[in-house]
């Protein structure tokens, strides 16, 4: 509100965007999949928050750039752009399908507390910025999934330094101050 109040006041040239989950390389480890490879990579039992069903539109990181490159180049000033890429998916079924590209067992799978907060489903519809806009996700959801586990597979010299106990911990929000 704050970014469209100084559009609407002092007509600063602003577009915004929001955007579902993202995931992809280079992504902290502190997030689902990422935390997930590295625990099943480990052995370490993986935290699933409360039963899993908790739902979210992912989005490749490459397609989420792309939107806002062309938000920058096409869209109206003061508008709101929501980016989704129509890959609603229960975080169980994220786990078990990362899982199953690593050859580990389901029993590493262990639900823990949910967090404080955690949204049910979060997903946006992204039907404007489609149509005005001329964009749409170019990566499908499995393959992209994919190429992020062999990701991090291939470059644990970029994410073991931040894959720390803390960083890992099962309920992190549980910690205080510490993350």
């Amino acid at each position: 509100m704050f970014v469209v109040s100084y559009h609407k006041t002092f007509g600063l040239n602003v577009s915004i965007t929001r955007c579902t989950n993202n995931f992809g390389p280079y992504q902290l480890p502190e997030k689902l999949i990422p935390k997930t490879v590295i625990r099943a990579l480990r052995d370490l039992p993986i935290p699933v928050y409360g039963k899993g069903t908790n739902i979210r539109d992912w989005i490749y990181v490459v397609d989420h750039c792309e939107a806002i490159r062309t938000v920058l180049e096409k869209g109206k000033p003061g508008e709101i752009y929501n980016v989704s890429a129509g890959n609603e998916v229960a975080n169980i079924e994220i786990v078990k399908k990362i899982i199953a590209m690593l050859k580990k067992p389901e029993s590493l799978i262990t639900f823990v507390e949910d967090r404080p907060g955690h949204d049910t489903r979060y997903s946006l519809n992204s039907t404007k910025t489609r149509g005005e806009l001329g964009w749409k996700p170019m990566f499908n959801f499995e393959e992209s999934l994919e190429s992020t586990v062999k990701w991090y597979l291939a470059n644990e010299h970029w994410w073991s330094p931040f894959a720390t106990d803390v960083i890992l911990h099962p309920t992190p929000w549980k910690l205080g101050g510490l993350h």
